[in-house]
């Protein structure tokens, strides 16, 4: 079988492109709601902004190809936290099983680089 590893980071990213981009859209959409949680945990306001621009911008990021190793980590650190301070103490089941898929898939685009499936190496390559 023939593998190609751009194609499979493509679909990664994709992938978490759309879970982060929609997360954080919703969240700038509800943003007094996200205030108020971030507030019960004892996070002012400027956090909930951050993460859901973090998000919002960070998926798509990844969608486009761009920035995507520092995008990942960001939106790695994000997860890290949220499982942290929300998820963990709910488990495994229900509680923090979504979020550390999304952490490790982050982690490994970070790791891996975006592939040649990008707008950046569409543009290059045009020229």
């Amino acid at each position: 079988m023939h593998k190609n590893q751009d194609l499979g980071l493509l679909l990664l990213r994709l992938g978490l492109a759309a879970v982060f981009f929609f997360h954080g859209l919703d969240k700038l959409n509800n943003i007094d709601g996200v205030i108020g949680f971030f507030s019960s945990l004892g996070l002012s306001a400027f956090f909930a902004y951050l993460v859901a621009i973090v998000e919002t911008l960070g998926g798509l990021a990844l969608f486009l190809g761009l920035w995507v190793e520092k995008t990942a980590l960001a939106l790695s650190v994000v997860m890290l936290i949220a499982i942290y301070l929300v998820k963990f103490s709910k488990g495994f089941f229900s509680g923090y099983e979504f979020d550390l898929m999304l952490l490790l898939s982050a982690l490994a685009i970070s790791i891996m680089g975006s592939g040649s499936y990008t707008v950046k190496h569409w543009l290059k390559n045009r020229n």
